[in-house]
């Protein structure tokens, strides 16, 4: 991660300069001035000096606009080392840890697919010269990471390494038999099919996209039209998220503000409770792009004013009318989203707009929390002003009366993670459905465990205002969610689901309704159990090559499809 280049000691010397001119008070803003970007700061760097109240100016007199700069300046340190103490800049340490998986996987996806070209019986110079690559995308593509984030990252391979045969069976035994490799799940039937696992503990997302090519670039410029052509839609969508992130990234004016201020809008998203996408919130995504737009429009500001900017804008802006970035192009007259209440176009074509779950409840929870963080940003200079007041967590139990508990568990801890993320990816519907028969509703997207239950679970709570939901009203909510939990298709052991109504008075101990602070269930469903018992897999091109393992049962049914 690229720092801020200052020393430790220019930062500590830094001191008022005479303020004030004596002059009526009719303030000019500064013209011409182009204050120098900040960037991450280094966690080594030691505590920014607080201001000294004597050298604010007095009534009457016009601040010295070199030292309104100064102060500008100062507050976009104090951020940055606010960030940094809150711990969500990695270490050197965890950096090289995390290159080192990325390098890992290119090298694995390379062995398999040779191996995939030999098993097909392709000439000895198409073996010699084929390549797959690992790209990589999310907030780790971005460089917005923390310590504890997973890596979100595609594989690419050439033409003739399938999805079904050669990914999801001949790299998932290669990954397997890795040492590094633990837990891994594979997710066949959600709108991008992927692996999930652990690479030296480090939580890895891995889609797949097949590319009409017989050598695939390991820098593959996802841009290109021309390494697109005829590729199947399921490459398209996987490809999707590397290709936003690429556009993204060419499209700020300053990388290091864009990556400062969407470090910082992510921490105050999930402190305020309005971040995930299945609760009806902002995804990483849609907050990338929302941070490009205000780095767009202040090309030359620091971290300081692109907060205030961040607020200032998006509270007052006209919604449904769509975020689009400036990317050179004429205005056209193209689709435009009338569904989603909050639209946000993806940055590359076809010019697409963000999938989004808002919701009536979670637009008004969204807009309110933008208008605080505008009033609490209108004046960054004043004296009582402190960076903590922007990113204090959500106090749900003071805000609401009475709660939703949705109480989910399973036999064991494997297959609790699956069913959570099933339910979890079917929230859209029991919001509407709370909706219907309460009104408001704020699904708070914190998880909690209740550790008396003495089963795996996983409880939420959704804080709702008194109104006309009743225990009578939940169980029919309850039906006609278990009814599209039922009617989705989901292939794992069934988990329980329990819905209730409590008052505030009633929220467990366990229950500290805080937000930002912990990890979340991310939503998959485990399609394939490779504990059970597996039978061998041989290549239809070479009738004696062992291709690898897939379940028996129930699962087995699904081979047809494969061979």
């Amino acid at each position: 991660m690229a720092h801020a280049h200052r020393s430790q000691n220019s930062v500590a010397q830094v001191h008022p300069q005479p303020l004030i001119h004596p002059q009526p008070p009719v303030v000019n803003a500064p013209v011409g001035f182009v204050p120098r970007p900040v960037g991450v700061i280094n966690p080594s760097y030691g505590p920014v000096p607080p201001f000294d109240p004597a050298s604010l100016p007095q009534p009457g007199f016009v601040l010295n606009p070199a030292v309104l700069v100064r102060m500008e300046h100062r507050r976009s340190i104090s951020l940055l080392q606010f960030m940094s103490n809150e711990g969500l800049i990695p270490s050197p340490e965890e950096e090289l840890k995390r290159r080192n998986v990325i390098e890992k996987l290119k090298e694995i996806v390379l062995t398999w697919v040779k191996r995939v070209a030999w098993q097909r019986q392709r000439p000895k110079q198409q073996i010699a010269v084929t390549s797959a690559t690992i790209l990589t995308y999310g907030s780790y593509g971005l460089g917005v990471h923390g310590p504890e984030s997973d890596i979100d990252a595609l594989c690419v391979g050439p033409f003739f390494a399938s999805m079904a045969d050669d990914f999801f069976i001949v790299l998932r035994n290669m990954l397997e038999s890795r040492p590094e490799v633990s837990e891994i799940h594979c997710v066949k039937d959600a709108k991008v099919p992927l692996m999930r696992f652990k690479f030296d503990g480090i939580s890895v997302d891995l889609p797949y996209a097949q590319l009409k090519l017989l050598y695939v670039p390991e820098n593959l410029n996802v841009l290109n039209p021309y390494f697109l052509r005829n590729i199947d839609e399921t490459s398209w969508k996987s490809l999707s998220g590397v290709r936003a992130n690429e556009c993204i990234l060419q499209l700020v004016p300053n990388v290091e503000n864009f990556q400062s201020i969407l470090r910082c809008i992510k921490l105050w998203a999930k402190r305020r409770g309005v971040y995930g996408n299945l609760f009806g919130y902002f995804g990483g995504v849609h907050l990338a792009i929302l941070a490009a737009f205000v780095c767009q429009k202040n090309p030359h500001a620091n971290l300081n004013v692109l907060m205030s900017s961040f607020f200032k804008t998006f509270s007052g802006w006209p919604w449904p009318t769509p975020i689009v970035l400036e990317d050179g192009r004429l205005p056209t007259g193209g689709t435009r989203e009338t569904r989603a209440l909050m639209p946000i176009q993806l940055p590359c074509s076809p010019y697409g707009y963000c999938h989004s779950n808002i919701t009536k409840s979670t637009f008004y929870r969204i807009t309110t929390e933008l208008t605080l963080g505008h009033a609490l940003t209108r004046d960054l200079l004043r004296l009582d002003f402190d960076w903590n007041d922007i990113f204090e967590p959500f106090c749900y139990s003071k805000k609401y009366s009475r709660f939703i508990k949705i109480y989910l568990s399973s036999s064991n801890q494997d297959e609790l993670g699956d069913w959570v993320g099933w339910v979890k990816s079917r929230f859209r519907f029991l919001l509407a459905k709370v909706e219907e028969v309460q009104g408001l509703c704020d699904p708070n997207p914190t998880e909690f465990i209740a550790p008396d239950a003495g089963e795996p679970n996983v409880v939420f709570f959704w804080g709702v205002q008194p109104g006309r939901i009743n225990f009578s009203d939940i169980d029919v909510v309850e039906d006609d969610f278990t009814q599209n939990i039922n009617n989705g298709g989901y292939q794992g052991p069934p988990g329980k689901m329990n819905l209730s109504v409590i008052p505030t008075s009633q929220l467990p101990g366990y229950a500290q309704l805080d937000t930002g602070s912990r990890n979340r269930t991310k939503a998959c469903w485990r399609m394939f159990n490779y504990h059970q018992p597996r039978v061998p897999v041989f290549s239809q091109h070479l009738p004696l090559y062992f291709v690898g393992y897939a379940a028996t049962g129930k699962d087995a049914k699904r081979l047809d499809a494969w061979s």
